[in-house]
């Protein structure tokens, strides 16, 4: 009977730590995780209004070109003389050449 009461008496005590781990673990993943992603995707969304024309592109595809004409959400990118493309404005991101480093 004794053992019964101990089995019973312990387990109480484990459903709050596997709580209490459940826990760490979400908060873990939220800080580690979801909040970067959250705070690069606000980024990027910045980057891309402020996005201008003849401004260096580089689409989800991997073409390579520049803002011609900039519609509400869309681009008109020229990748090559004459050759014009439109994309979607969340398919366009700014070009790594337009960075500088200090």
């Amino acid at each position: 009977m004794d053992i019964l009461l101990q089995a019973a008496t312990g387990a109480g005590g484990g459903m709050g730590t596997s709580l209490l781990m459940m826990v760490a673990i979400i908060a873990v993943f939220y800080f580690f995780m979801i909040r970067p992603q959250q705070k690069k995707q606000k980024d990027v969304q910045k980057a891309r209004e402020a996005m201008k024309v003849g401004d260096k592109v580089v689409t989800a595809g991997g073409i390579h070109g520049r803002i011609k004409e900039i519609g509400e959400t869309w681009f008109l990118v020229e990748v090559a003389d004459g050759v014009r493309l439109k994309f979607e404005k969340t398919s366009v991101f700014a070009s790594s050449s337009d960075v500088t480093t200090p």
